[in-house]
């Protein structure tokens, strides 16, 4: 290897940064080795014409070249052009090893810069640990320690929720920190999730109850109801330009197979965003059904779907949603705000106003301005209003943590006083911990929602331990707090748990199906319930702890719901009566017309099938009269009605067809 390494660097040459590899090898340059494998052929030509090509090559010698033959007799040639194709290959892979030595390097003089020192050795298995230790310098010492509060208590006692003072765990004086792992060892340390310390929860529960739970976007009850009542219907871009141009035949109703977009038709604009806003409708109509569904079963809180409006805040396709929808929103206003409802939104991960990017940011700008219009277009009464709020994370850290809060910053001043009014920061579960968010909150008037699943998995070690007992201490949450009180808004949280045998920060992501207990939140707190099984998982946390409403749940029967319409069965016809054998005897010939009344009798006195179900609007999918609407845990498959199984046919035994098998 050490001949090989000097040869790339004698045949170096001095080139500009931007170079690469596939300039180098330039179309225009001669590079036979780029066309031909090492034998010469070409894998373009036909057999016949390339056993002719190595023919009349063989007869001919080519100067400058090394001469062999394979065990057909064709030529080898390996020469002067082949080996300075190599030497340039060679040229470009090492041109382009020393750029990433320089990036490499550029990066590790940026963390020294910040502080944040970088290990001697690189693993050598990919998901080895390597922690930073906490950075001691006076800014952090400055601020105050949010430990104080339990390693001073010598009892264990700490005040949580509205002025309750609650027996809790004793913090210990040394808190572990996980970075005890050195960075020379990690490459012989055991993967970083599982090494970690274990959690430090707190025993206090938030009982009574007296907040608002919640779920996001999608009732899976209602969602399997047919036809199915949810919010997020959408489609394919492909979809909105297909439908610019008129139906093939424009009186009847549009069929995906029999009356489709006929194309060799003008396109028109207008025709494409009234089938897209025709989406958004049948989406807005199904939030009274579901706002209603909620409040049957002591549900207060939802989170409406950012996709209730597809494409609205696209650049191209976008569109404004008055005055089309303003009626149908303004219906599911009126309705929340007779029941007492709380709605939010939650803009989607690539809302990010800190981006380095100006694309990025103009469509976050959108983005926020199309959720804004939707809240408003409710006509709330002004306390609900006031708290429907937008929820965004910061996004992308872009390798500087500073710099995207300036641009942040920057940014959230072009937007609306409407969207400002509404905008909420949250803590993720990739680069921003509370402590990174909570200053700029304060400073810019922002509410902070913590999200007690996120602090679990990105955390500031140097602060606080994983679990929820110090995320809880009473002064970081007085300050989470007044973040709400100053802006009048009612203050929420999100809690979520991970999945069984989740281990790697990545797998930790992922949201469990139920969550099993409470976080240690005030007992009034408006709690969104993060969690696949979204309603189910609010009915479990009721049932579980006796929340008010529980007694209204009832079990489903598995694949059958009595809240639906059903059509009549089909009526079946009676079996006929197998005639008899001609050789009977007379007398049981002159029986059988008496046994054949007698069997019609029996049919008559058979129960009359049943006819068909219809049950009203209002009524449709509300679980019925016993309120049959809890499937448990993994039998989402009750939702619908069972599959027929078909039965395969008996396989027949050896020898049972009672003959031999001829081949």
């Amino acid at each position: 290897m050490a001949p090989r390494k000097s040869k790339a660097a004698a045949v170096d040459t001095p080139q500009s940064e931007s170079s690469t590899f596939s300039s180098t090898l330039d179309s225009s340059a001669p590079s036979p080795a780029r066309n031909l494998r090492r034998s010469g052929r070409n894998i373009s030509q036909p057999t016949t014409e390339r056993d002719r090509d190595y023919d009349k090559r063989s007869e001919e010698e080519v100067p400058g070249r090394m001469m062999g033959t394979d065990a057909n007799g064709h030529c080898l040639r390996e020469g002067k052009e082949q080996e300075e194709g190599v030497k340039m290959a060679i040229e470009g892979l090492a041109r382009m090893e020393r750029r990433l030595q320089r990036a490499t390097k550029r990066q590790k003089k940026q963390l020294e810069e910040d502080g944040i020192p970088v290990p001697s050795v690189v693993s050598r298995f990919p998901t080895a640990p390597y922690h930073h230790k906490p950075i001691n310098d006076p800014e952090r010492a400055a601020r105050e320690p949010m430990l104080t509060a339990h390693r001073n208590d010598a009892e264990g006692e700490t005040e949580i929720g509205a002025g309750e003072t609650v027996k809790m765990e004793p913090a210990a004086t040394n808190i572990i920190e996980p970075n005890m792992i050195e960075p020379d060892d990690a490459q012989d340390a055991p993967e970083r999730g599982a090494a970690r310390p274990p959690a430090v929860n707190s025993c206090y529960l938030p009982l009574p109850w007296k907040g608002r739970l919640g779920y996001a976007c999608l009732n899976t009850y209602l969602r399997n109801a047919k036809p199915p009542i949810f919010s997020s219907r959408t489609c394919r871009m492909a979809s909105i330009v297909d439908h610019r141009h008129p139906l093939q035949n424009e009186d009847e109703p549009e069929h995906h197979l029999k009356n489709k977009p006929d194309k060799s038709k003008e396109p028109q604009d207008e025709l494409g965003h009234r089938f897209v806003q025709e989406l958004g409708l049948a989406n807005a109509r199904d939030i009274v059904k579901m706002l209603r569904w909620n409040d049957k079963y002591g549900i207060k809180f939802l989170r409406l779907s950012s996709e209730m409006f597809p494409f609205a805040s696209h650049p191209v396709h976008g569109y404004k949603l008055a005055p089309f929808a303003s009626e149908v929103l303004a219906e599911a206003g009126r309705v929340a705000a007779e029941l007492g409802h709380r709605l939010t939104t939650h803009p989607g991960q690539f809302t990010q106003l800190g981006s380095p990017r100006k694309e990025v940011v103009e469509s976050a700008i959108r983005d926020l301005e199309y959720h804004d219009e939707l809240l408003s277009l409710l006509k709330l009464p002004e306390q609900q209003d006031r708290d429907a709020v937008m929820i965004i994370h910061m996004g992308g850290q872009f390798g500087d943590k500073a710099a995207t809060l300036e641009r942040f910053k920057k940014n959230y001043a072009r937007l609306s006083q409407s969207c400002k009014n509404r905008l909420v920061l949250e803590n993720d579960d990739v680069g921003w911990t509370v402590h990174d968010l909570l200053p700029v909150c304060e400073e810019l008037n922002i509410p902070l929602v913590l999200d007690y699943h996120h602090h679990n998995i990105c955390f500031d070690p140097a602060y606080l331990r994983e679990g929820t007992l110090d995320i809880s201490d009473p002064k970081l949450q007085e300050r989470i707090t007044n973040t709400w009180k100053r802006k009048g808004i009612k203050q929420k949280m999100h809690y979520s748990e991970p999945c069984d045998g989740a281990v790697t920060p990545r797998d930790r992501r992922k949201h469990r199906p139920r969550v099993m207990t409470l976080p240690p939140c005030p007992p009034d707190m408006d709690l969104m319930i993060e969690a696949k099984d979204k309603e189910q998982a609010v009915f479990e946390l009721m049932r579980t702890f006796k929340l008010p409403g529980f007694e209204k749940i009832n079990d489903m029967v598995p694949y059958d719901r009595d809240d639906e319409n059903r059509p009549a069965p089909p009526v079946k016809a009676p079996k006929k009566k197998k005639a008899g054998k001609r050789k009977r005897a007379a007398d049981e010939e002159a029986a059988e017309p008496e046994e054949a009344g007698a069997g019609a009798d029996d049919v008559n006195d058979a129960p009359a099938p049943e006819g068909p179900k219809e049950v009203s609007e209002e009524e449709r999918a509300m679980g019925g009269p016993f309120n049959r609407v809890y499937w448990p845990l993994g039998c989402e498959d009750w939702l619908k009605p069972k599959k027929r199984e078909v039965k395969k046919g008996k396989v027949p035994e050896e020898g049972e067809d009672g003959g031999e098998f001829v081949g």
